[in-house]
C-alpha cells in the first residue's frame, strides 16, 4: 500500500530467537512486571480456576465493545499484518487507552486517507485480530486462545497489556503446558518477563526430567542455550538434595517418635504392669485385647533380657546398652523421680550432676527432638479431628 512500516520490533523475534530481541520501541523499559495470581474460584473448568477480575463485566457491555470492534464504526486506524490482503480497523482512542506503547506509536503513525496506519508484523493475522479484540472488550475465544496463546503472550508483553498477559500465563499454566513444549515455553517466558510462568516450567522440568530430556525442545535448547541447560541441571540436583534431606528428616522424626513410644511403654510396664503380654512363653487369649502401647512387646522382651543378662554393663552387651540409654532418656524426661517406679530413674538424675557439659547438651537436644516430634504428631491429629468435625 506504500505505507512505511512501523519501527516496532517483530513479535516473531520473541517466538523464534533464543535471545531477548532488541526492539526499537523506546518505551519497553516501562513494561510492568507480571501481576500477582488472580483469585481462585471454587468451581469451573480447568482454566476457569483462575480468571481476571474483568470477568465480572456484564455481557451486554462486552457485546457492545465487540460490535464496535467488528463493525469498525468511525474507526480511524488501520492495522497491517503479514497478511497483505487484510487489514484490521480500530479506534485510536481505544488503542491508546489500552496500551501505552500503541499510544506512542500512534503519535508517529503515518496518516493517509483519514486513517493512521501501523503494522504488527511477524504474527498471524488471526492472532493480531484476537489481540485487538481483547483491547476492546477484555474477551477472547477459547479456541483462539488455545491456538495463539504464545503469540498473544508476546503481544501482551511488547505492547504492555498486563491484563492479557495475566490471562495468557494462566491459560498456559492450566491448559497448555506439557512436557513436550515446556522448554519452548520456558524460554519464551523468560524473554517476556514472566517469572511465575518460568518457575512453573522449571518445576515441571524437574518433576518430569527423564521425559523432558528426550524431547526435541531439550535437544535444540542444549545447542542454542547451554547456560539454560546447566541451570536446569542444577535445579534438578537441588531438588534431589531437598528430597533426600526431606526423607532424612522424616526418618529422624520416625526414630524420635519410636523413642517417645518406648518411654510411654516403659512407664506403662513398670507402673501398671502389662497384663496382655505376660511371660514370653504365654500366648494371648482370644478374649484378651492386645496392649494399646505399640512398643510394649519389644520393650518387655528387652526388659526381661536386661534383668537376666550376666554382662549387663554399658558397652558389654548391645541389648543392655540400648536399655541403659532408654532408662537414662526416661530419667531426663521424668518430672517425678522420687515416686517413679522405672528402675534407676533417680540414679540417672544424680548422674546428670557429674556429666560433662558436652554430654549434657547432647541429651538435652535428644529430649527436645523427641518431645517436638510427639507434639507435631499430636497437633496433626487435632487438625484431622477438627477437619472431620
Amino acid at each position: 500500500m506504500g505505507i512505511e512500516e512501523s519501527s516496532l520490533a517483530t513479535p516473531a523475534d520473541l517466538l523464534a530467537a533464543p535471545e531477548v530481541p532488541t526492539t526499537s520501541v523506546s518505551h519497553n523499559s516501562n513494561i510492568p512486571k507480571p501481576p500477582p495470581p488472580p483469585a481462585v474460584l471454587s468451581s469451573g473448568s480447568k482454566f476457569s480456576k483462575r480468571v481476571p477480575r474483568f470477568s465480572n463485566v456484564p455481557k451486554e457491555i462486552k457485546d457492545m465493545w465487540n460490535r464496535l470492534f467488528e463493525e469498525g464504526y468511525k474507526a480511524d486506524v488501520k492495522i497491517l499484518t503479514d497478511d497483505v490482503a487484510s487489514t484490521i480497523s480500530a479506534h485510536s482512542f481505544v488503542l491508546g487507552i489500552a496500551s501505552p506503547v500503541l499510544k506512542n506509536i500512534l503519535e508517529d503513525a503515518i496518516v493517509k486517507g483519514g486513517f493512521q496506519y501501523i503494522k504488527i508484523p511477524g504474527v498471524p493475522f488471526e492472532a493480531v485480530s484476537a489481540f485487538i479484540r481483547f483491547l476492546y472488550s477484555s474477551s477472547y475465544d477459547q479456541e483462539g486462545m488455545k491456538k495463539f496463546v504464545l503469540h498473544l503472550l508476546v503481544l501482551s508483553h511488547i505492547f504492555s497489556v498486563p491484563s492479557l498477559k495475566k490471562v495468557c500465563i494462566n491459560f498456559i499454566e492450566q491448559a497448555f503446558l506439557t512436557t513436550e513444549n515446556v522448554i519452548d515455553v520456558l524460554q519464551l517466558a523468560r524473554q517476556c518477563d514472566a517469572p511465575r510462568l518460568s518457575l512453573f516450567c522449571v518445576r515441571l522440568v524437574v518433576k518430569n526430567f527423564k521425559t523432558v530430556s528426550r524431547t526435541e525442545g531439550w535437544k535444540v535448547m542444549k545447542k542454542a542455550d547451554p547456560m539454560l541447560e546447566q541451570e536446569l541441571l542444577e535445579s534438578l540436583v537441588e531438588a534431589d538434595s531437598r528430597e533426600q534431606e526431606k526423607l532424612k528428616k522424616l526418618e529422624e522424626k520416625k526414630i524420635y517418635l519410636q523413642l517417645y513410644d518406648a518411654m510411654e511403654a516403659l512407664l506403662h510396664i513398670c507402673k501398671d504392669g502389662c497384663r496382655t503380654i505376660g511371660p514370653r512363653d504365654k500366648m494371648l487369649k482370644v478374649s484378651q485385647v492386645p496392649c494399646g502401647y505399640s512398643a510394649c512387646k519389644g520393650l518387655e522382651l528387652l526388659v526381661r533380657h536386661f534383668s537376666s543378662c550376666k554382662t549387663r554393663v554399658p558397652g558389654g552387651c548391645v541389648h543392655c546398652k540400648r536399655m541403659w540409654q532408654l532408662l537414662e532418656l526416661h530419667s531426663r524426661m521424668c518430672s517425678e523421680p522420687d515416686s517413679c517406679k522405672v528402675p534407676l530413674c533417680r540414679h540417672f538424675k544424680e548422674k546428670m550432676k557429674t556429666q560433662s557439659r558436652k554430654d549434657e547438651e547432647k541429651w538435652k537436644l535428644l529430649v527436645s527432638k523427641v518431645m517436638t516430634a510427639n507434639r507435631a504428631v499430636g497437633l496433626f491429629a487435632s487438625w484431622k479431628n477438627v477437619a472431620k468435625s
